[in-house]
């Protein structure tokens, strides 16, 4: 490396510093700010994500670059405004920057923001003794990582230590994570075939089948594939907020005990209130052996993520305490926000609030899609979890395209727009609603009006045509 460029990279890391002590940009600043973050992304980063940003394409001569934020809206560096109805796939259930856990974690920032790996960490404690009084049955134990992968990955590693069994179950177009023991489980082959081969003995069975579940189970006993678990989410995030039939989940903890198998809830999505309940299994009154949690156990604020079980089965980890560790993970300020989230959780209701926005929400959508039924194949969810299915990918991408342009802000699937999911934060109010409801009612006459018009036919731009445009807010 040359003192030339060890001097540019001290110039530019202060000019970077000088940004990120700003409340506000001027003009020219803003829009040095948005061409430098596509330039680094294209150059530095990940080049897909110029290409693929909707906020990218659609948001004019400028790129739609996230500032700040409040509540279940934020505004972008150019201080544009845009009602959220991604929420970070679940991050930001109690809103952008709710006050009580940033001031949660600017205290324990004053005091200490990583642990010794030594000395007993007190706030690890608390976070781990709240976990236990708000979890379904006899969980009582936790451990903290920094994301929800590495608490699927977690959750396996002590069902396989507690039942000396090293298979799983999962389901198909499930979504569980992309490292390497996660995305064994994850049902889609989009993710998991440039990574294989994978973990083995991990059998996939569609998602809400409980037959299919004690089928698998059955062949795994006759010819001795030994199943330590079935993992499943209590609804389906990835897939477009699919909900199973009312009595598959108590079939799982039914055929799991029969067969001597552990079920694990991943709930990195569903929990803390996202579907209506605190967490999704308690739609059935179903506990599992092994829960995961993440994104909003963070209160949007800082990540974590955890898994959590019984004494019975904890004793494995109990027994040798460093089979397994992490160096950050649970770190004070990541508790210290999960600690103000489970408060801010129970104390302003998020759990109702879901549940309650949701039904209206999913009511009205689905009166939307009734009038609109040659675009709608369906509407699912619970809470504020929801999917809104279309006919094909295109008109998803027209759909998503023409709220951004109308301030909102909706996402496909990973790997497709036919399915656009609505997970705003749950400080959603009911008139930012009705605004959705509206402008995506304004979206869909728009969109009526170009396919009926032959020189505007209905097409999602290529990656070829984004990157164009991309290229040209960097100019």
């Amino acid at each position: 490396m040359s003192s030339d460029g060890l001097l540019k990279a001290l110039n530019d890391s202060q000019r970077y510093l000088d940004i990120v002590h700003k409340q506000h940009l001027s003009k020219s600043e803003a829009e040095w700010l948005v061409e430098t973050t596509v330039s680094n992304f294209a150059r530095h980063y990940n080049s897909g994500f110029i290409e693929y940003r909707k906020s990218v394409a659609e948001a004019g001569d400028f790129a739609a670059v996230e500032w700040t934020g409040q509540g279940a809206t934020f505004k972008d560096a150019l201080g544009r405004k845009y009602i959220d109805c991604i929420g970070g796939f679940g991050l930001f259930n109690l809103g952008w920057a709710h006050p009580k856990v940033v001031r949660a974690v600017q205290a324990q920032l004053e005091k200490s923001p990583l642990p010794t790996q030594e000395l007993l960490d007190p706030l690890r404690g608390m976070l781990a003794h709240l976990l236990a009084e708000i979890t379904p049955g006899d969980i009582q134990y936790s451990f903290f990582v920094s994301s929800g992968t590495e608490a699927v990955e977690g959750a396996m590693k002590l069902a396989k230590l507690y039942t000396r069994k090293s298979g799983f179950i999962a389901a198909v177009r499930g979504f569980h994570g992309k490292t390497t023991g996660s995305l064994s489980l994850t049902g889609k082959a989009i993710f998991r075939r440039p990574a294989m081969p994978l973990h083995n003995n991990i059998f996939h069975v569609p998602y809400g089948d409980a037959d299919a579940v004690e089928q698998q189970l059955n062949i795994a006993r006759e010819v001795g594939n030994d199943i330590a678990a079935v993992v499943m989410e209590p609804v389906q995030g990835e897939a477009g907020a699919i909900v199973p039939p009312a009595d598959f989940w108590p079939r799982l903890r039914q055929i799991c005990d029969e067969y001597e198998v552990l079920l694990i809830a991943d709930e990195v999505q569903t929990g803390m209130g996202r579907t209506g309940t605190l967490w999704g299994v308690e739609h059935w009154n179903v506990v599992p052996d092994i829960i995961t949690s993440a994104k909003a156990l963070g209160g949007g604020v800082m990540p974590i993520g955890a898994f959590m079980s019984t004494p019975k089965i904890w004793s494995v980890l109990n027994s040798n305490p460093f089979v397994h560790t992490t160096t950050t993970g649970g770190n004070p300020l990541a508790c210290a926000a999960a600690i103000a989230a489970i408060n801010v959780t129970l104390e302003e209701d998020m759990v109702e609030q879901a549940a309650t926005k949701g039904e209206y929400f999913i009511a009205r959508l689905r009166e939307i899609a009734a009038h609109h039924s040659d675009i709608y194949t369906n509407i699912t969810g619970k809470g504020l979890l929801i999917g809104q299915h279309f006919v094909d990918d295109d008109i998803g991408y027209a759909v998503s395209s023409g709220l951004f342009k109308r301030g909102v802000l909706v996402s496909g699937t990973l790997n497709n727009s036919r399915v656009i999911r609505i997970e705003p934060p749950l400080v959603i109010t009911r008139e930012e609603i009705d605004t959705i409801l509206n402008r995506l009612e304004d979206t869909l006459q728009e969109l009526h009006a170009s396919i009926s018009t032959p020189s505007q036919p209905l097409q999602a731009q290529s990656s070829s045509q984004l990157a164009d445009r991309a290229d040209i807010a960097v100019a």
